[in-house]
């Protein structure tokens, strides 16, 4: 039997987990509440209206003719064009009276020839009628599957009339080819495209669907902020694929912080292409179906709190460097922040790594308000044959080492009448011409603790600082929507 005490205890101890099961609820509702907001879209196309109903004139442009790109074979068509085998009776581009649009490719022979315009198709543009910068693009459909099929949703910069590709920067929110070009009906590419020293650069992951193909309805999008592109299918809150302008190598530029326009495409390829050439199993009409395209705005979240970190404290030519922690705090619910650190010292590097598993110049604030960072600080190494404390000379020490010349060259005949004379010219042009003028050259260090040198060729000695900058995914890009200077001790 219970006694009054147990039985009181009891009670006291029900009432403490329902208390600690509302807490949770409470911060469950919570994390909810401060979801990230993308509100109503600030764009959109939802295709709507009768069938046979115009595609909104104010929204989309096209691209006409055959295009001569990437070995294809379709000749593009506008619901108006009468060249090229299109026909106004039969669009490739139109309003199917469901809230979609369809852009259908159509055989007229079956020449696999690069560019010989053997079938029709319609790509769809918004350049010189709506320009975006940030955001969240997206856009759901459905598409077909067959040898040489293509279809894409994509954007190219606004500067590509000047600069041209790649230099204008390309995103790829979603691409689809046939098995034989690595994808097939299950998965889909998603790629940003730059100029790098090769002539492009290509950045992309593929995404498979866990079940079900690409001929179902399927949202394909990316959220793009200052420096960062992530992508997703059917589900924002689940980015598969996130890139930075950190990750970038050497010689590859960053082009995706300016106005870009979108892309709907359906193309057939040829020989030599990409998807390879359609053969006779093709469909004809192959439906590429798009029920919307939408741009959105996020609503502002708060700057990340970067905490207060201990400065660093690295050795002058160091190659190892040194590092320190930054504990972040954001709202739960604010999505991914992009990191980036950089230093007043002279040859040294800076960064910051973080257990992102999508990429490590990231922290994720999906579900969570803190975070952990470490910034690295390596600094240059040292001259092997110049010690520290001593820079190069150039004047003084060319000078010796002409002098020494003249010298050699005055008494190189007398040396050689002699047999010691050969051994000793050996030994002295050796210690003459590369070790004395070497020596003697080093004192007049450059530099300072300004970072404009360093003697001993390595990172000066000095008091620096580290500059840690964070990105949101509703800044503007103008400025960091967080930053934080950390003292660096160079000794």
């Amino acid at each position: 039997m219970q006694t009054q005490c147990s039985i009181a205890a009891s009670a006291s101890e029900l009432a403490a987990r329902r208390g600690a099961l509302l807490l949770g609820l409470c911060l469950l509702l919570c994390v909810r509440a401060v979801a990230q907001n993308w509100g109503t879209p600030v764009w959109s196309d939802e295709f709507s209206g009768p069938l046979g109903t115009p595609i909104d004139p104010s929204k989309w442009t096209y691209d006409t003719g055959i295009l001569n790109v990437n070995n294809e074979v379709e000749y593009y068509c506008a619901p108006s064009t009468l060249t090229g085998g299109c026909q106004t009776t039969n669009p490739n581009a139109y309003i199917d009276g469901s809230g979609n649009l369809v852009i259908q490719a159509i055989r007229l022979n079956t020449s696999t020839q690069p560019n010989s315009g053997s079938w029709t198709s319609a790509r769809l543009i918004t350049n010189g009628l709506q320009a975006f910068q940030y955001g969240r693009v997206e856009s759901r459909m459905s598409l077909p599957v067959g040898p040489g099929i293509w279809p894409a949703f994509w954007a190219l910069g606004s500067n590509i009339s000047s600069v041209g590709w790649p230099v204008c920067g390309e995103i790829d929110y979603m691409e689809n080819v046939p098995a034989s070009g690595g994808l097939g009906p299950t998965a889909i590419s998603s790629t940003l495209h730059g100029n790098s020293p090769s002539g492009v650069y290509g950045l992309g992951r593929q995404y498979t669907f866990p079940s079900g193909d690409v001929t179902g309805m399927h949202a394909y999008g990316a959220i793009w902020s200052p420096g960062m592109v992530q992508f997703y299918v059917d589900d924002p809150a689940k980015v598969f694929f996130a890139q930075t302008a950190s990750d970038m190598t050497k010689g590859q530029v960053w082009a995706f912080d300016h106005p870009f326009f979108l892309l709907l495409n359906l193309a057939i390829g040829g020989d030599g292409s990409w998807p390879g050439p359609a053969d006779a199993t093709t469909p004809s009409p192959a439906l590429m179906t798009v029920d919307y395209v939408r741009i959105y705005k996020a609503a502002a979240v708060p700057a990340p709190n970067l905490g207060a970190p201990p400065g660093i404290t690295v050795k002058a030519g160091a190659t190892t460097g040194n590092s320190t922690t930054l504990n972040i705090g954001e709202s739960a619910g604010s999505g991914r922040v992009f990191l980036t650190c950089s230093t007043s010292a002279s040859l040294a590097s800076c960064a910051v790594k973080t257990n992102d598993a999508l990429n490590s110049n990231t922290l994720d604030f999906a579900s969570s308000s803190a975070g952990s960072a470490t910034v690295i600080v390596t600094t240059a190494a040292n001259s092997l044959l110049l010690p520290r404390g001593f820079g190069w000379n150039w004047t003084k020490g060319l000078g010796l080492t002409l002098l020494l010349l003249v010298l050699v060259t005055l008494w190189l005949p007398r040396l050689l009448s002699m047999r010691a004379g050969r051994r000793v010219l050996q030994l002295a042009s050796v210690v003459a011409l590369v070790f004395v003028p070497l020596l003697l050259g080093c004192g007049g260090s450059t530099g300072g603790n300004s970072g404009g040198g360093s003697s001993g060729g390595g990172t000066t000695p000095g008091s620096y600082s580290i500059t840690v900058n964070a990105y949101t995914v509703s800044g503007s890009g103008n400025s960091a929507d967080a930053t934080i200077q950390i003292p660096l001790t160079v000794n």
